[in-house]
């Protein structure tokens, strides 16, 4: 029972009555009836109403009869492109109802989130989607995956995680998936124009396609996004809308001089903490100039703290101009909020023995960036250096001899993983504190790593990488 727009766990229930045979009832309910329903003792749910305490409420069906269908989606919904695509359209369609849609869009291309192995139920759909025949009809980019997948027997991951991870990697590439393996696919050659519709999946690669190169999609839950690859079809709903694409937050943001990289990122999480729910605009940021790097680090950690797909900067971003209304709210960061973010972000201690780049996978820029920062210095044999990157990145990086100065210095490139599904034996596992440049990564990686994690600049990760540890002090441009 939800008071509001949900659609992982609705998409979940869908799937489980679709595919498995489990029907599990959703219900959305108005935030009043939700708080009279929480005070309420006992309650009786039937397939008409919810009884409880003298309260009585309704229960009525999304109504699809208003959903207007093509030719082409009702030939599919009837079976005419075969068992998985009609599923596949069932489960858009329903979707589509829940989420207030009355027609569906055609997408040029998709970005599968679904790959990584979360659990035995991602390797259970894909392959059951594969068995049936199932094929991607529009060109479609696989996210970062959960083991190096020519590698991973090697580097000691046991079979009873690298085999269905693997497995679930080729159940993909059977379904016409490019096995780009990339958590960054708006790095890539096929990366889409502004205005073009696409469906991907991948948070941080959700809200740079929208804020910064203009392109439409909304968050695709996994699953809806290898359902909407096999059709072409998704639901005309939130971000592929200009209405839902305006800004419902204003954030004003006090520039301190001369900010280094490590500035963007820690902007991106304060940003998603002051619209945890809301698209922002971003003031006060166009006079440093941000890179498409700097963007990238902005837009992975505001995805980190906000369920917003998109944000706008004022005077960088493509759909900034006219994006905020009069009359929505406005807050300010601070130098105090920046100040508190990054000592929060940095109460470990000073020695580390993992330095942890490519949260988003790294881009070619920055892998020239640390090389030129290591200056053929070589890491400390007691501080592992790891760089995250998709095959394109690596391959460019060998070809202008950036890879093989890295390597020189001692960084390990690994593929196909990110920092958010990377495991033991990957991840070092003497580690017991590690320094990242990612604010996705220092967001997350204490959960996912169950390690102490530290915050800092590429230079500040370069100093822990040859000496063992950097100071846990405020950067320069905040003294």
């Amino acid at each position: 029972m939800f008071s509001e727009a949900e659609d992982v766990l609705t998409l979940g229930a869908l799937i489980a009555a679709e595919m498995f045979g489990k029907p599990l009832p959703v219900l959305r309910i108005a935030p009043e009836s939700f708080a009279a329903l929480s005070r309420a003792k006992t309650a009786r749910i039937t397939a008409t109403s919810i009884e409880a305490d003298g309260i009585t409420l309704p229960v009525v069906a999304p109504r699809l009869a208003t959903l207007h269908l093509s030719d082409p989606d009702r030939a599919m919904l009837d079976g005419g492109a075969g068992q998985a695509v009609q599923q596949a359209m069932r489960i858009i369609c329903a979707m589509a109802a829940q989420q207030g849609a009355n027609c569906l869009v055609d997408v040029t291309q998709g970005h599968i989130d679904g790959c990584i192995y979360a659990s035995p139920a991602n390797l259970v759909f894909a392959e059951r989607m594969a068995d049936m025949g199932a094929m991607v009809c529009v060109p479609t980019t696989m996210n970062a995956i959960s083991v190096d997948h020519a590698n991973w027997r090697a580097q000691g991951v046991p079979n009873s995680f690298g085999d269905p991870a693997a497995r679930l990697a080729d159940a993909y590439v059977r379904m016409g998936c490019r096995p780009t393996f990339t958590c960054s696919p708006y790095l890539l050659a096929s990366a889409p124009q502004a205005g073009e519709t696409i469906a991907w999946a991948e948070s941080n690669a959700v809200i740079f396609a929208n804020t910064v190169l203009g392109a439409r999609t909304p968050k695709h839950p996994d699953f809806l996004d290898l359902c909407i690859a096999l059709t072409g079809r998704a639901p005309l709903s939130g971000v592929y809308l200009t209405e839902n694409r305006r800004a419902q937050s204003i954030i004003d943001v006090e520039l301190p001089d001369n900010v280094d990289d490590a500035f963007w990122p820690l902007i991106g999480y304060l940003a998603g903490h002051a619209a945890p729910d809301r698209i922002p605009l971003l003031r006060g940021l166009a006079s440093a100039r941000p890179s498409k790097d700097d963007l990238k680090a902005l837009c992975a950690a505001f995805g980190t703290t906000s369920a917003a797909p998109m944000l706008h900067v004022e005077g960088v971003t493509p759909e900034a101009e006219g994006a905020a209304g009069a009359g929505i709210e406005e807050k300010t960061i601070t130098r105090a909020d920046m100040e508190e973010a990054w000592t929060r972000l940095n109460t470990g201690p000073e020695q580390v023995e993992l330095v942890a780049i490519g949260s988003p996978h790294a881009s070619l820029t920055e892998c020239r960036a640390l090389a030129a920062a290591l200056a053929g210095r070589k890491r400390r044999p007691d501080v592992a250096v790891i760089v995250t990157a998709g095959h394109q990145v690596i391959a460019e990086a060998r070809a202008d001899g950036t890879l093989g100065n890295l390597e020189q210095s001692g960084v390990r490139i690994v593929p196909d993983l990110c920092w958010c599904s990377i495991s033991e034996p990957v991840f070092p596992t003497r580690t017991r504190t590690l320094i990242t440049n990612s604010g996705k990564y220092a967001h997350y990686g204490p959960g996912l790593s169950n390690r102490v994690v530290r915050f800092g600049s590429l230079a500040d990760c370069v100093e822990a990488a040859v000496t063992g540890g950097v100071p846990a002090r405020l950067p320069v441009w905040l003294r």
